[in-house]
């Protein structure tokens, strides 16, 4: 099993049909009864085109740091591993607003929610990566933060995407960049990983949207 950044299937409804059958107000109470409690109805944001140069020294942010996602289901904090440039990186990333309006695209109850896709379907990023290969003996555990990549891609490398582990055990190999800790707020992500289908599989995509609405970072 792997945690993957490529292309999901997307399942259209023609809004003319939902009207031509009068269904229209019938399809909105049922998608607001799906919205976990806690969490606002929201639309899907629109994608964003990002293409960013890959920040020179890539040095970690000194006395390690903090990130604040505030979502639409409430907010959590990642402590951000010290002394890396895959953390680095995010933190650059944090400060070009690149996760600011986007969505938890993938989510697979009592696995992992993926987010920090620019472009909404699994395949975008910010214009460059950064390799930095995980020790033999990474473990993604509950609460872990990672960054997501593709198969075919080397272990370490990471671009925008990232994941949180809901399960106990994601049983993922060592392959996936460490960010580092979910330190409070993990209720936020439990009620995101809610808005999962069980019947999408590992595609995971959501019954509902779920936004990032801003992460803003405390350094250390």
């Amino acid at each position: 099993m792997r945690v993957r950044a490529a292309p999901l299937v997307a399942l259209l409804l023609s809004a003319g049909l939902i009207a031509a059958c009068g269904g229209g107000d019938d399809e909105a109470e049922s998608e607001a009864a799906q919205v976990p409690p806690g969490c606002e109805q929201v639309e899907a944001p629109a994608p964003k085109d990002v293409e960013l140069k890959r920040p020179k020294g890539l040095e970690s942010p000194s006395g390690g740091a903090t990130a604040t996602v505030d979502t639409s289901c409430g907010s959590f904090e990642i402590e951000l591993a010290a002394g890396t440039k895959t953390s680095a990186s995010f933190a650059y990333l944090v400060e070009h607003g690149v996760y600011d309006g986007t969505a938890f695209h993938r989510i697979v109850p009592d696995f992992v929610i993926q987010g920090g896709d620019p472009l909404g379907d699994g395949t975008g990023g910010p214009g460059y990566f950064v390799d930095e290969p995980p020790p033999a003996d990474t473990e993604y555990t509950r609460g872990t933060v990672a960054m997501a990549k593709s198969q075919v891609e080397p272990p370490g490398r990471s671009g925008s995407q990232f994941f949180v582990v809901v399960g106990a055990d994601a049983g993922l190999p060592p392959d996936y960049a460490p960010l580092g800790k979910v330190s409070a707020g993990f209720g936020t992500v439990q009620r995101i990983a809610q808005a999962g289908d069980a019947s999408s599989g590992q595609t995971g995509t959501p019954r509902v949207p779920v936004t990032i609405d801003r992460i803003t970072l405390e350094r250390g």
